[in-house]
């Protein structure tokens, strides 16, 4: 059958991707090779392709194949999050474009609903990632609210609490007015941003004194229920033991004193107001202040904000202002810049609120994961992050685990009776109904009688377990699976979420397994444009996934990703690199037509050309080969691809195919093509990671292969012992061979037509390449000599000077014409460089670099006048 004249990436990808599926080569089970297993970040269930789910899963795709060529047990864990922030949004939006309240709805209605939207919509981003070409064992796919991973989370929940890491406090936490629930520290994003500083006289009761507070925030103003000062402030001596009058409201309030307030800051008088800023509840809870709560859970304000009742926080503020300047209060308005804390879901303003929530301790869990990343057990690459996290780490605060949605794994905690305590943990409402006649001495009491908590867990609370779970390893800690798989080898994800997720992590797999979860964590960069923004929807700058690789290819697309990805470093993102990539695609496949269109003589002797040729490029790739596994081995993919791209493209294509192609018309001998074939093969292995694709289908196009000889599942190449000798030798060739297609080029010298060289020998270079130099030069004869040689173009290599004799080639006199022309513009320029350097005043203070590069330039333009006289004597 004939091979196809250009490469159709549409036809390739699909025919092979469906190949490579149907036999199982993606499929791992338990059994005597090593295994190397990587789990996937999981996506949220709601998800689209993006250019950084793009990024962070060619890099997993590059290293499970890698590690399947090199004969390991390769699983690649593939699975989507249920996002449960997101997810439920997204419900709600359908549900009220039905017409539907959210709040109409049972627990169990909505969760069908919620059902429904991820059975439709879910999963949507992992068939994409098939376009990608990702190897994933899809038979292990895994959904973090699949039956067996809830369990999981609700074991560890009841775990931690029974060994007293879990507790019920009433505490501050940040809170999310659109999505109505509760954040985590790490889910909240402090942005700068542009606001007022308000200026307010609060009355002194009894007297006509005011004090001046400064806020951002007047709204708040309404929960006041104090007035600091520093009583080592003389300034406000005569307001100790007073009190003051919020305007407004007209509350009554004491003017404490504590040396919390920064004398500095401010105008020294701080307002408290408990229920709304963490610092103020700890003040609060230190001199029993009331705690007055002024906002619903959508953040428009209650009961306690009188005439503004039912009013947004912001809206209100506004007309608040606008009162208090009516009233007098307000005495002057400052622009001012400070951090606002927003939710990473909604982009909502967080607000502080209190609230009874879950919270997990996790100092002691912190501990351990401390300890294997500053020390060897695990890896974070690259290593500048080590600070960032030892940092975290060391100052983490307890994590607040519950969240106020319905979507998600519901908090297994009974309640019995109205009292703080008066609940039970417990793993199923039969263990729980058990649990609860026990602690109230009730054998009577009846399940109907609890009621679970309605909260559901933070979605990080399952995801952390998530290289266990997909194991079943909480449930079933001794399985097969879990004993032969975990820990996993190398992690790939974004450094945003190095806390989110890769520490609890690496918590959890120390607590409930006593080991690492990884050993490798290879934190990508983000995918940014050319102007350096990160990709966005928003932005409009951030291209189509899916549209690249229709364009040019999924492994123009692969390589176009990795082209600038240094790890840890953001990517800078240019379309032209996927070009580049689907380039590379063609390159590869015309050189495979070049080779596949040779006709094959057994009986023709191997010509030296060729066998050096081999011996050459044997060792070129062997070298590169130490190299590359070098680049993977610091997971400097970028690296790995370019020394694999620069041996294919230039020493391959370029070079060793033109040394050994047979002239033409000629049939090639059969054992240069052989080892042709062989060199071929070992080419495609090691570019198949980076490009799976186009190299399956080469691979297969060479011979009739069985699917036991697909190259997805080939040997990968060992490490052999090269010849260096053999390297640096043809370099100086390859110089040759430029220098005789330049001068060819320079005076219009027909490659069919045959020329003669001599060269001075002064490198005393092996005679090795010589027939090579006569082939890929067109040379009639080649000889040494031991003077340069009259009347002759020549060209220098390091020391060796070579000689084209040009008699009957080119116009003597024009081309002494022309070399004429050039001394004159070299000694005028060489002129002008010298006056320069001769100027004192220029030479003393110019920067050292300027200095340094008039110099290069005189150096430069003497070693062409001394080329062009050399050139004109030997030509008169």
């Amino acid at each position: 059958m004939a091979i196809a004249s250009q490469y159709d990436s549409k036809k390739v990808e699909d025919k092979w991707y469906n190949y490579w599926m149907e036999n199982k080569y993606f499929h791992s089970e338990v059994d005597e090779r090593e295994p190397y297993t990587i789990v996937i970040p999981p996506p949220n269930v709601t998800g689209v392709l993006h250019m950084g789910h793009m990024l962070n899963n060619t890099i997993q795709d590059v290293l499970v194949r890698r590690a399947r060529l090199k004969g390991f047990n390769a699983c690649w864990v593939p699975g989507t999050d249920h996002a449960s922030i997101a997810t439920e949004a997204k419900v709600v939006a359908k549900l009220k474009a039905e017409g539907i309240d959210k709040n109409d709805l049972s627990r169990e209605e909505f969760l069908q609903h919620a059902w429904d939207w991820t059975h439709k919509h879910g999963g949507i981003i992992l068939e994409q990632l098939k376009k990608l070409g990702a190897s994933c064992d899809w038979d292990r796919t895994k959904f973090t609210m699949d039956e067996n991973m809830s369990a999981s989370v609700i074991k560890v929940f009841v775990d931690l609490y029974e060994k007293g890491l879990i507790y019920r406090g009433y505490r501050m936490v940040n809170w999310d007015p659109v999505a109505k629930t509760t954040l985590s520290d790490e889910e909240v994003i402090h942005i700068e941003k542009q606001g007022n500083l308000y200026y307010l006289n609060y009355k002194i009761e009894g007297s006509d004194d005011v004090l001046t507070i400064a806020t951002t925030r007047p709204e708040t103003i309404l929960g006041d229920t104090a007035i600091c000062i520093n009583p080592n402030d003389e300034r406000f001596t005569h307001l100790k033991g007073k009190k003051a009058i919020v305007p407004i409201c007209n509350r009554v309030i004491p003017i404490i004193e504590d040396e919390y307030v920064d004398v500095e800051f401010g105008t020294g008088c701080l307002k408290v107001t408990p229920a709304h800023d963490e610092n103020d509840k700890m003040l609060g809870d230190k001199h029993n202040l009331e705690v007055i709560d002024i906002l619903n859970d959508d953040a428009s304000l209650n009961a306690h904000g009188m005439h503004y009742e039912g009013k947004d926080r912001f809206q209100a503020r506004k007309e608040i202002v606008e009162e208090l300047k009516e009233m007098g209060v307000l005495t002057k308005t400052e622009e001012h810049i400070n951090k606002v804390g927003t939710s990473e879901r909604t982009g909502a303003v967080i607000e502080p609120k209190l609230s009874d929530q879950w919270f997990l301790k996790m100092k002691d869990l912190a501990k351990p994961a401390i300890d294997a990343v500053v020390g060897d057990e695990i890896n974070l690459v690259p290593d500048k992050f080590l600070n960032t996290y030892k940092h975290w780490m060391e100052n983490v605060r307890d994590w607040n685990i519950s969240r106020q949605l319905l979507w998600g794994q519901q908090i297994p905690a009974y309640f019995y009776g109205s009292g703080k305590e008066d609940f039970v943990v417990a793993e199923t409402a039969e263990e729980a109904l058990e649990k609860a006649r026990r602690k109230t001495g009730n054998p009577e009491l009846k399940t109907e009688e609890l009621i679970q908590d309605k909260d559901a867990l933070d979605t990080w609370f399952s995801s952390w377990l998530w290289p266990m779970s997909v194991f079943n390893g909480i449930l079933e800690p001794e399985n097969e699976e879990i004993k032969y798989y975990y820990p996993t080898n190398d992690l790939v994800t974004a450094p945003e979420i190095l806390f989110f997720w890769v520490a609890r992590m690496i918590m959890a797999g120390y607590e409930y397994r006593g080991e690492r979860p990884f050993k490798n964590v290879y934190l990508t960069g983000i995918v940014r444009d050319k102007q350096r923004r990160k990709m966005s929807k928003s932005l409009g700058n951030s291209p189509d996934p899916l549209g690249l690789i229709e364009q040019y290819g999924a492994d123009g697309v692969r390589v176009g990703m990795l082209l600038s990805s240094p790890a840890g470093n953001d990517l800078m993102f240019e379309e032209d690199l996927c070009k580049q990539g689907s380039a590379f695609s063609n390159k590869i496949w015309n050189a495979f037509r070049l080779v596949k269109g040779w006709e094959i003589s057994e009986k023709a002797e191997q010509p030296e050309t060729a066998k050096i040729a081999i011996d050459w490029y044997t060792s070129r790739f062997r070298k590169t080969l130490i190299e590359i596994e070098d680049h993977y081995s610091k997971y400097r993919m970028s690296d790995a691809l370019m020394s694999t791209y620069k041996l294919i493209w230039d020493d391959y294509c370029s070079w060793f195919l033109e040394m050994v192609k047979p002239a033409y018309g000629q049939p090639i001998d059969a054992k240069t093509y052989k080892a042709v074939i062989e060199i071929l093969e070992d080419n495609l292995k090691i570019l198949h990671p980076f490009m799976p694709f186009v190299t399956e289908e080469i691979w297969q196009e060479i011979t009739k292969r069985t699917p036991s000889e697909a190259l997805i599942v080939a040997r990968w190449p060992g490490l052999k012992e090269f010849n260096e000798d053999i390297i640096s030798e043809f370099a100086l060739a390859s110089e040759v061979v430029a220098g005789i297609r330049k001068i060819r080029k320079e005076k219009n010298i027909s490659f069919k037509n045959t020329i003669d060289l001599m060269v001075m020998n002064n490198e005393k270079a092996s005679e090795l390449f010589d027939p090579v130099i006569l082939k890929m030069g067109n040379i009639n004869a080649f000889s040494y000599v031991d003077k340069q040689v009259e009347g002759a173009l020549s060209f220098r290599v390091k020391s060796n000077e070579y000689f084209i004799p040009i008699a009957g080639s080119i116009d003597v006199d024009a081309e002494i014409e022309k070399l004429q022309e050039e001394l004159k513009y070299n000694e005028g320029f060489l002129k002008s460089v010298d006056k320069k350097l001769s100027n004192e005043r220029f030479v003393n203070n110019a920067p050292e670099k300027v200095v340094a590069i008039e110099k290069a330039k005189k150096a430069d333009a003497e070693a062409k006048i001394e080329a062009i006289k050399a050139s004109l004597k030997s030509l008169r």
